[in-house]
């Protein structure tokens, strides 16, 4: 396993993490969970990702389980807050980050996160309360750093502009794969130039960019795109024009040497901005494909024809 350095900061994090949206505490038992979270240790997989939201709590008190017995300082730990918790509890106002950063903590049983990310901008909250509120818990030891998720390049901008005044943004997490490129515009430029890292979620289009599925059969049954629980936001992406080019990537891995997985992932690593991508697992072998994808050193050919393939898929 190959590391990063996450924008600004001081953390180092690994090239792959562990993503727990739709599994951990959700869509798989706790045990499983566990075990995807142990494997990934064992892989040197150092950066977990997770949001109050998951689960309404659920995925941040199983990761406090699992990492309750390991030391504080093997392990580079994110949270998010911003989606609701309940008819009152959501935003980013300084009530409830104040909030919901004791009961993120409490869930994950430790006194500070290295991450707090806000998981989307929110339009309700002036932004200098909102920075102000992140600032007071940095300074209170509570989390190390602070992130965004999905924000305008505008908002991001904005936020920035405040610094020294306030805490400063080191990471944004923005959907980012072959299948959607729409931070390169101007997403990653703007936080090249001011120290701050993507980590990306989706780097596989949701396991479509694994070349599982077949454009003429059913999702295999133990696949994402079949799972009730996990299977919700892939309809742009389960379009048979998607699934035709993805095929057509299958040679492409194959003259590299890896699985499709594994080039995915490494088209998305080599951009120097990215710090790390966040798969998923609802098993713990699916870590191993995916942390295969550290340090390979792919001939930018391949990526060029990769997307020149993604590039001809007709527009909804």
């Amino acid at each position: 396993m190959k590391y990063r350095k996450l924008g600004s900061s001081d953390l180092t994090v690994s090239e792959i993490s562990l993503g727990t949206w739709l599994t951990t505490g959700v869509g798989i038992e706790k045990e499983q969970a566990i075990a995807c979270i142990d494997r990934a240790f064992d892989l040197g997989i150092n950066f977990i990702d997770t949001a109050n939201a998951y689960g309404r709590g659920a995925s941040e008190s199983v990761i406090g389980e699992a990492l309750k017995d390991r030391p504080r300082d093997s392990y580079v730990l994110a949270t998010k807050v911003y989606f609701p918790l309940s008819d009152e509890d959501r935003g980013l106002s300084r009530e409830q980050i104040l909030k919901q950063i004791d009961a993120s903590l409490e869930r994950l049983q430790v006194d500070h996160v290295d991450l707090y990310q806000c998981h989307r901008y929110d339009e309700e909250t002036p932004l200098e309360e909102t920075m102000q509120a992140l600032t007071d818990i940095v300074e209170a030891g509570k989390a190390r750093y602070i992130g965004f998720s999905e924000w305008s390049p505008d908002h991001i901008r904005a936020a920035l502009d405040m610094v020294p005044g306030v805490a400063k943004f080191v990471s944004s997490q923005p959907q980012y794969s072959l299948l959607w490129r729409r931070p390169e515009k101007a997403v990653i430029p703007l936080c090249a130039e001011n120290g701050v890292s993507q980590i990306v979620w989706s780097p596989l289009g949701q396991g479509v960019l694994t070349g599982k599925y077949d454009a003429d059969s059913p999702p295999p049954s133990d696949s994402r795109a079949a799972s009730d629980d996990m299977g919700g936001f892939m309809e742009r992406l389960m379009r048979r024009e998607v699934i035709a080019a993805v095929d057509k990537i299958k040679p492409l891995a194959e003259e590299a040497g890896c699985s499709m997985a594994q080039f995915a992932l490494a088209w998305v690593l080599r951009e120097p901005n990215v710090a790390s991508a966040i798969v998923g697992a609802s098993r713990p072998e699916q870590l191993d494909d995916n942390a295969g994808a550290s340090g390979l050193d792919i001939d930018p050919a391949l990526f060029e024809q990769a997307e020149e393939i993604v590039a001809g898929i007709p527009r909804e």
